[in-house]
């Protein structure tokens, strides 16, 4: 337990009110630290109180939670007298407890020694059964490969990410089978949303639907019984780009209506992504009028963004992806134009790799050519596309959508496109 007026419990109210996780308050807090990187497990030890912030830290967190120092060095005093009052209320017997301390110290300390010794990982697992809240490594490491895996590809093929991960999902199943307090089950609920959600993305970028739907159902469970309203927001945002990709956008559109519900009107990268991906929906069933004025809200909302919910990762909304978002609204609706301009802009902000983001705006390019009547011309840029795409991005949504445009050309560019796509 923590004091109720103490520096965790202010620090997580005033995170959650921004509707913010801990790894977006760090990013948050660059700003105010001349963008140096900002370790989130900080904040996770401080409002769990298993550390209590030094006063190096003291003017940081008043600049990042915009409290005045003084409230929080009164905090920090109230959480450490606290536990005072809980050490002493709790310091009967306290000799026969450190010899028994002193005595499982000196085995765990000849158990994990420098040198690697055969079964040092079964001694952990061990040594955890006898400890009360033993699930704790587990939890933490958890945490840290959510953090890890929602960074994005960085350039690797969706299947090599997707190996990367299966370790973590097999982590995941066992500990969400044993029994935890209620606290520490919303936050395992909500890790296990965001990882699920990582890997329905994963899914639909390879092309399977039907699995990436799955993912995206468990996501979306996991979210409700998290409690967090921001993050299911965001499993439905992405769950809504399956049907949009793969041919079902009426589906979409009330994925994303959803989404911007749940979103509420606090401006957060959820809510920024739901208004894109219903304008993307809402122009591919023909609801021109509908499709703009969500391409007016996603304007709106990615201009209110901080720096931790713009963040170029799977869980934010960088303006690089905002403009690929609506390239593709402006493409579907045939304002060439207005596309272009996306597609240029997107392109001067991708600096990574990003190998399928590079391919589907050309794709969008290729489509807009054709819009405006040169079908050859958008034949040679999507079979230029295709024939330099490495083989492990030739299924799934780049695939689709080079699919869609041949499906519109004719004569010799419909041939064309069709000898590469069946090469």
């Amino acid at each position: 337990m923590m004091a109720a007026d103490g520096i965790g419990a202010l620090l997580r109210s005033i995170r959650e009110s921004a509707v913010r996780t801990r790894e977006e308050q760090a990013q948050h807090l660059r700003q105010f630290q001349g963008g140096e990187w900002f370790d989130p497990e900080n904040l996770k030890r401080w409002e769990t109180e298993r550390r209590l912030p030094v006063p190096r830290w003291h003017q940081l967190l008043a600049d990042g939670y915009g409290r005045t120092v003084e409230e929080i060095v009164r905090a920090v005093a109230v959480s450490r007298r606290w536990r005072r009052q809980q050490q002493a209320a709790g310091s009967g017997g306290k000799d026969g407890k450190d010899v028994k301390r002193r005595q499982f110290l000196g085995v765990a300390a000849a158990a994990t020694g420098s040198v690697a010794l055969p079964g040092i990982a079964e001694a952990r697992q061990g040594i955890n059964a006898g400890l009360s809240g033993s699930d704790a490594g587990d939890l933490a490491y958890l945490d840290g490969a959510f953090e890890r895996h929602r960074g994005g590809y960085h350039g690797r093929p969706p299947g090599s990410v997707l190996a990367h991960m299966r370790e973590d999902l097999g982590l995941l199943r066992d500990v969400l089978s044993r029994p935890h307090p209620a606290a520490t089950r919303a936050d395992l609920a909500r890790t296990a949303a965001g990882i699920t959600g990582l890997v329905a993305i994963i899914q639909h970028d390879r092309g399977d639907q039907r699995d990436a739907h799955g993912w995206f159902a468990t996501a979306e469970q996991a979210a409700r019984e998290s409690g967090d309203r921001h993050m299911l927001a965001w499993v439905l945002a992405r769950h809504a780009m399956v049907p949009l990709n793969y041919g079902a956008p009426n589906t979409a559109a009330e994925l994303g209506v959803r989404a911007r519900t749940e979103a509420g009107r606090a401006p957060t990268a959820a809510a920024a992504l739901a208004a894109a991906v219903t304008a993307r929906a809402l122009a591919a069933v023909g609801d021109r009028q509908g499709a703009l004025r969500a391409v007016t809200d996603a304007r709106t909302v990615a201009g209110q963004l901080d720096t931790a919910q713009s963040a170029d990762t799977w869980f934010g909304y960088p303006l690089q992806k905002h403009h690929v978002h609506l390239s593709q609204a402006f493409t579907l609706l045939g304002e060439t134009r207005e596309a272009y301009a996306e597609q240029e802009a997107a392109l001067a902000l991708t600096r990574s790799p990003s190998v399928m983001t590079r391919a589907l705006l050309a794709m969008d390019t290729a489509i807009c050519l054709n819009t405006d009547g040169d079908p050859a011309a958008a034949a040679t840029m999507a079979v230029d596309v295709w024939e330099q795409l490495p083989e492990a991005y030739r299924d799934g949504l780049v695939r689709t959508r080079a699919e869609s445009l041949h499906h519109e050309l004719s004569g010799p560019a419909h041939a064309r496109l069709g000898e590469a796509l069946a090469s």
